[in-house]
């Protein structure tokens, strides 16, 4: 929406993560509420009519119906967490819930810099969305000290991606984005 503003547009007033979705990454979208190339956006339009809150979670209605279809599939990133990383600014408070989003986004312009194949930027935005924090530091620092120094960049993506792949299992994370089917986008 034009000259559509907030304080924090990596963290979008329905929840998504806007730091890590490869859009933002590469400057598609500045993020929700970071002006032009923003999207429009059902939510927005709801926000506004509400005096601009700044998070859903601030609304009396929250979690409302939008969130009933809006979870179910995802765009870039996974909706599924909407909810969850909302109510988990609140409880953690919104500086702690960004510090741990800011430390996120730095892992994966780590792995982007370094361990990119070209082909495995969305791949890598939903496991640093998804796994835990724990587990990206881990990854990350058994990669870094397991690498062949003459490693190819197409070995280090594919030995990354199988890191991920394989933490992702143990915690039952299917590291795959759930995307509408084309029946249902006609409606």
């Amino acid at each position: 929406m034009k000259d559509f503003r907030r304080k924090t547009p990596v963290f979008a007033l329905c929840g998504l993560n806007c730091r890590l979705c490869p859009m933002y990454l590469g400057n598609y979208c500045p993020g929700c509420g970071g002006g032009e190339g923003h999207q429009a956006c059902a939510v927005v339009r709801c926000s506004l009519e509400k005096e601009g809150i700044e998070f859903c979670s601030q609304c009396g209605c929250f979690p409302c119906e939008r969130y009933e279809k809006a979870v179910a599939f995802d765009s870039f990133l996974p909706h599924s967490r909407m909810i969850r990383d909302l109510e988990r600014a609140v409880e953690m408070g919104l500086e702690s819930y960004l510090a741990e989003l800011e430390d996120r986004g730095t892992i994966l312009e780590s792995l982007l810099a370094g361990w990119n194949d070209g082909r495995t930027k969305s791949f890598y935005c939903l496991a640093v969305y998804l796994l835990e924090a724990e587990d990206l530091h881990r990854i990350l620092e058994e990669l870094e000290r397991n690498v062949s120094p003459d490693a190819s960049c197409k070995e280090r993506a594919a030995m990354a991606r199988h890191a991920f792949q394989d933490a992702a299992a143990a915690r039952g994370i299917g590291l795959r984005l759930n995307k509408r089917p084309k029946e249902m986008k006609q409606e």
